[in-house]
């Protein structure tokens, strides 16, 4: 049998520095999660692509956020400079252009912000070096601003997701951080003219994969959410992990939302999706597969948590044929009113889940794409064209391609806007929507 690494072909020598490269960024080598036993045969692929239903010209674009190593020949098999990827529609296709950050080897998220003084800017988070930077767009092209950075002492340092809020109440747009490997959280506030940094908690040996805000209590002050898990591993075994809460407004520090054990999640969503005006916290518990039969031991699980839920009880709202899940996002896809979530699985493909009339019940699965993988599988919904009703659009690193679903007459439509030719093995953190005019 032909091995891929993370379902994705390339040379030996790439191979190998890539493993440890991604036992830094979150990596777990194994072939393709295998059903376990008894398990339903797999749903009917998504429809096959149509022709563009996308207008000529869209007022947003996207960014994403790029690890890149060479082709085999062309180059020592070490990661290339962190890339962001632009994609914008103008005259009826899609133009793309890249900015290159020699000072990184990864974009892990690249995302609009604007700054106090009203600049309409990019936020970027990098790793190796761990930096955080935000990119003016001038005549002379994108200018580079440093307001963080910190060799954090372990074996990796790397910025790994970043948040946006009005953390105080006060109108001021924070940045909340989570980066590996030493467990630090931290927030970037802007001060003076320039901004501060407080980190609020820090954890020797672990990383932290992804950072969220929202307020489940709905008491109207913001909460901060993160995962610290034990160090990625890559021979499968079992890794513990738990969602963690701060509120910054009230000098709250860690608080264990959720106790996953022997398990660990480095993806979370903190949204109201059940319309109550609370959020709730959805965690993707990663699952388990058995090192010598290759065969998925435990499936990976979509769990709910509102306030108050008891740590160790999550209400599992979806299970699935995989044991490795990094995107959730969230929006109404079908035009009905109602938001539904989105999963994009590392080889199970992408899949809509909606709540029924009891949110805490198994939610319906709908299956949006089979052929649509990744090891990160980014993917996000997104009103490009600002017209009031949602895009998804996912990055199938497996097939490196972009894709944009719409739904007509309740079914998804995809259209495949990029296609990648340049033979790079290409790893896609992150991908966001930002105002055209910010691009290149």
């Amino acid at each position: 049998m032909r091995r891929h690494f993370f379902g994705l072909r390339g040379p030996l020598a790439t191979v190998l520095c890539a493993a440890l490269f991604f036992s830094g960024c979150g990596g777990e080598e194994a072939p393709a999660a295998k059903s376990v036993p008894g398990a339903k045969p797999a749903p009917k692929a998504a429809p096959k692509a149509a022709r563009s239903t996308t207008p000529d010209n869209l007022p947003e674009a996207l960014v994403l956020g790029l690890a890149q190593f060479p082709p085999k020949g062309e180059g020592p098999p070490k990661p290339l400079p962190a890339t962001m990827t632009f994609l914008v529609r103008q005259n009826g296709e899609w133009v793309v252009s890249q900015i290159d950050d020699t000072d990184s080897d990864v974009f892990h998220k690249v995302l609009h912000y604007t700054t106090p003084q009203g600049e309409e800017v990019l936020l970027s988070g990098g790793g190796s070096k761990a930096m955080l930077k935000l990119w003016r767009k001038t005549d002379a092209g994108h200018v580079a601003e440093t307001i963080w950075e910190k060799d954090f002492g372990g074996r990796f340092s790397r910025m790994r997701d970043i948040e946006v809020g009005d953390l105080y109440g006060d109108g001021t747009s924070v940045i909340a951080v989570a980066t590996h490997d030493q467990g630090v959280v931290a927030l970037i506030k802007p001060e003076g003219e320039g901004y501060a940094v407080e980190e609020i908690d820090l954890e020797p040996n672990t990383f932290v994969h992804e950072v969220e805000i929202g307020d489940l209590d709905g008491d109207g002050v913001l909460e901060v959410y993160a995962t610290p898990s034990e160090p990625n591993k890559l021979d499968g075994s079992t890794q513990s992990g738990r969602v963690t809460r701060y509120v910054p407004a009230k000098g709250e520090g860690r608080v264990v939302v959720a106790d996953l054990g022997d398990r660990h999640a480095k993806e979370i969503l903190v949204e109201d999706l059940d319309g109550d005006g609370s959020d709730e916290l959805y965690v993707i518990v990663e699952g388990n597969y058995d090192k010598k039969t290759k065969a998925l031991s435990r499936k990976l699980e979509i769990r709910r948590y509102q306030a108050g839920t008891d740590p160790t009880k999550g209400v599992v709202i979806g299970e699935f044929d995989d044991y490795l899940g990094r995107f959730l996002t969230a929006g109404d896809l079908d035009g009905d009113g109602q938001m539904e979530l989105v999963a994009a699985l590392k080889s199970a493909g992408v899949w809509m889940l909606t709540p029924g009339e009891n949110p805490d019940s198994p939610w319906k699965k709908k299956l949006i794409d089979r052929k649509s993988g990744g090891f990160e599988h980014a993917s996000i919904i997104a009103d490009l064209d600002r017209d009031g009703r949602s895009e998804l659009y996912v990055v199938s690193d497996k097939d490196g391609e972009v894709r944009r679903y719409t739904w007509e007459d309740g079914k998804s439509v995809r259209e495949v806007i990029h296609k990648r030719t340049g033979g790079n093995t290409v790893f896609t953190w992150n991908i966001m929507p930002i105002p055209a005019e910010l691009a290149p």
